[in-house]
């Protein structure tokens, strides 16, 4: 049992023998700790009865409020949300995923994914009954990933994929790929043409590299009325283990929402949510920081492995090196780097054959002076040894 990330903190964490320090680049975590509020916060209301409580289903009024508050700031006003009709809280950013695609998609629908795709994404297209149509990114060596304009129109264009959902991410993980004001705006069109809903996870939506903006589906025309946003406390708040997400979108796709949501998880963790809400509110001062200091560990990462196949991440957590063109199969290159002293995830069982060409390799979990001599680890155990048959 298990998932690939499972497996390699495994091998990570031996049971027994002596423990070898090495680099965790393997599973998405970050090292970043969260706000210092958040632990007082959260250890008031484990002492609170009102926070130990099923009630309410939908998640306290508070913290909806803020949710809403803060999404109709990033879509720029173009549509103001409001907590008790326009939000449900969910257990997590995946939880809410899923709830938003059990109440939209049916039975055989295409939902579109932009690929190289997190393979939870997939599997939560898969639960709902839908049938992921994949729509690839542009590998460019050392650059930023880029998305195929006229493919896409070509995906969504063809009727026998039958596309009635797109869920779309920016930056996407794993790649940190970075829709653009003008990818988003075909996607807007193509949208109102066809009547595809949005539901676009926004778990790192500010987590943006080099001044990028952070650009919502929407504030574009059309598209308030057909996108759900699913956004977490986990990635840009840092607050992974107190499973918080939410669910905004329109009242009417709310209703069916809040319904899944009730019978899936019943309710969302009660102590960690005034925690969550306190964070959310302070993030929009203390986001600036957090996201330099990622940016750096992408700098430094894509200083030690130039001149290797990386492509450059936009954003979010992690970057993705391709190794069939070392001569190596993923998980392989993921077993001779685990000997050298890095752990990274193979990407081998993540949606296509084209994605377990990669190794994902996740920068946000350790500092800057542990990243040094990431580049000396790789090339000793990809360039200096014979690649398994």
């Amino acid at each position: 049992m298990g998932n690939i990330a499972d497996k390699v903190k495994a091998k990570a964490d031996p049971t027994s023998g002596p423990k070898k320090e090495l680099l965790r680049l393997e599973n998405l975590d970050v090292d970043i700790p969260p706000d210092a509020l958040v632990e007082s916060i959260t250890a008031e209301a484990a002492a609170n009865d009102d926070d130990n409580s099923y009630l309410p289903f939908l998640g306290q009024i508070e913290l909806r409020n803020a949710v809403a508050e803060h999404v109709s700031l990033i879509a720029n006003g173009a549509v103001q949300y409001e907590g008790e009709t326009n939000c449900v809280i969910s257990a997590g950013g995946l939880s809410g995923i899923l709830n938003a695609l059990l109440a939209t998609v049916e039975e055989g629908d295409g939902v579109l994914l932009t690929a190289p795709a997190y393979a939870g994404l997939l599997n939560r297209v898969h639960l709902a009954g839908g049938v992921p149509r994949l729509m690839p990114f542009q590998f460019n060596p050392g650059q930023s990933w880029t998305l195929d304009q006229d493919e896409l129109r070509r995906v969504v264009e063809n009727q026998d994929n039958h596309i009635t959902t797109m869920l779309l991410m920016s930056p996407c993980m794993p790649t940190g790929a970075y829709l653009s004001h003008e990818d988003w705006a075909l996607i807007s069109e193509l949208c109102v043409k066809y009547d595809i809903l949005v539901v676009y996870d926004a778990a790192m939506e500010r987590l943006l590299f080099d001044g990028r903006p952070v650009i919502h589906p929407a504030s574009f025309p059309g598209m308030a009325e057909r996108t759900i946003t699913v956004g977490s406390a986990s990635k840009e708040l840092r607050m992974i283990g107190w499973r918080v997400g939410w669910i905004v979108g329109p009242e009417q796709l709310l209703k069916d929402i809040g319904l899944v949501s009730m019978a899936n998880v019943v309710v969302p963790v009660g102590i960690a949510q005034r925690a969550a809400k306190q964070a959310l509110q302070n993030s929009r001062t203390t986001m600036s920081e957090y996201v330099h200091e990622l940016q750096l560990r992408r700098d430094l990462c894509m200083r030690e492995l130039e001149g290797l196949p990386i492509g450059r991440p936009d954003g979010g957590w992690s970057l993705l090196l391709r190794v069939d063109t070392l001569g190596w199969r993923a998980d392989a290159a993921a077993e001779a780097l685990l000997e050298a002293g890095a752990c990274v995830t193979p990407m081998t069982g993540w949606g296509t054959d084209e994605e377990a060409q990669f190794i994902r390799i996740v920068f946000s979990n350790e500092p800057r002076e542990r990243l040094e001599g990431l580049g000396e680890i790789v090339r000793q155990a990809l360039l200096t040894k014979a690649a398994a048959p």
